[in-house]
């Protein structure tokens, strides 16, 4: 039987803007899909932009780690994981047609080199092109702007998305830290955005193409992946 392989890009930026704070992804975006595609089964494929070990947003990791959110903990305690976050693939070295889904976690290094990233762009095209999951939570959904369609219009175009939201970039008090408002861009490029109270659990599904809000969001972005492959495995078989 197919054992499906999800593919997950990491940032690699790691300076929160002109603020002189740090930053990169944010561990629970990571560990919660993580474990759930791994329960499944699934071969999970750690990538970023740059390859080698890449920064986490240090407000995703508690000095007092045990009071972490649980699946942090287990990854944390995971040898193999830790090994593959050590050593994450670059993106330059990664071949779409090698993988049955796409994730994008979220964490404000993404806003830097997500954005503009040629190389991303054309992997979030491909799977979107091929039919093939793409999923992003939070500040990931970042990675999808630059995607393209066969027609040269954005992916997001038309599309119900969602992600981190304007108003729970004010609330943490970093929207003038990113380069732009993630909200705002998207419906700038013509998505349909759809969101629910801050820092509440929300999912959107289009197609192929599923977005969480925050952090909260990311168990049911990695279940509707999962709902996915499956559905395209039975029609295999």
């Amino acid at each position: 039987m197919h054992k499906e392989k999800v593919l997950i890009v990491l940032t690699s930026h790691e300076k929160l803007g002109e603020t002189g704070k740090s930053t990169g992804f944010h561990y629970e975006e990571l560990t919660t899909p993580y474990f759930v595609f791994k329960d499944e089964g699934m071969d999970v494929t750690l990538a970023s932009i740059k390859g080698g070990k890449p920064p986490h947003d240090p407000g995703s990791l508690k000095k007092d780690v045990d009071n972490s959110p649980e699946s942090v903990c287990k990854f944390l305690g995971d040898e193999d994981a830790k090994k593959s976050l050590d050593s994450t693939k670059s993106i330059n070295d990664i071949d779409a047609k090698d993988y049955d889904a796409l994730y994008l976690p979220g964490g404000h290094g993404v806003m830097w080199d997500f954005t503009e990233n040629e190389k991303l762009s054309d992997l979030v095209s491909s799977f979107y092109k091929s039919g093939k999951p793409i999923a992003a939570v939070c500040h990931g959904v970042v990675g999808l702007i630059g995607a393209k369609k066969d027609n040269g219009e954005e992916v997001v175009k038309g599309k119900r998305i969602n992600s981190f939201t304007d108003s729970e970039e004010k609330e943490i008090g970093l929207d003038k830290a990113v380069p732009f408002l993630l909200e705002s861009k998207l419906r700038e490029l013509g998505a349909k955005f759809e969101c629910t109270d801050n820092f509440k659990s929300h999912v959107s599904q289009n197609e192929n193409i599923i977005t969480g809000q925050n952090p909260a969001s990311a168990e049911g972005v990695a279940n509707v992946i999962i709902t996915l492959l499956k559905d395209k495995r039975n029609q295999a078989a």
